[in-house]
């Protein structure tokens, strides 16, 4: 089923992060960057192998919504949304991130409201739509 996900969205690449203090070099300051609020200007897709975490994703009237993550789960979120991730309890997670083409995982804090891809969200997803 997730070689059908991503023949069908064109991801091209997948490569595994494992998130814990004795596989992640700098762990800590990985941990905390990852916790910082931020859009990315591409889709974010992420398949839970094992472990488990939480992302914290912003609503449409900008309040948190946490989504704890774990084995088995598939986690899409769009191109431009805000959010930020953290381990839970466990202190581990072991996840496939996929990409069309090479990855370039680069996060652009908040604000950035004029980010084009954070633009590109809220026209598709928080304006309200206008009746033909």
């Amino acid at each position: 089923r997730l070689m059908n996900i991503r023949d069908n969205r064109g991801y091209s690449y997948a490569d595994i992060i494992t998130v814990h203090p004795d596989h992640l070099p700098g762990y800590a300051d990985k941990v905390k960057s990852f916790f910082e609020e931020h859009i990315h200007d591409a889709e974010e897709i992420r398949y839970i192998i094992s472990g488990s975490g939480f992302f914290d994703l912003r609503s449409k009237d900008d309040k948190w919504i946490r989504v704890h993550v774990k084995k088995g789960d598939l986690m899409t979120l769009p191109e431009g949304i805000y959010h930020r991730f953290t381990v839970d309890e466990a202190d581990m997670i072991h996840a496939m991130r996929l990409f069309v083409g090479q990855p370039i995982w680069t996060p652009f804090n908040r604000p950035c409201e004029e980010h084009a891809s954070r633009k590109k969200f809220v026209e598709e997803f928080l304006e309200e739509k206008k009746e033909e």
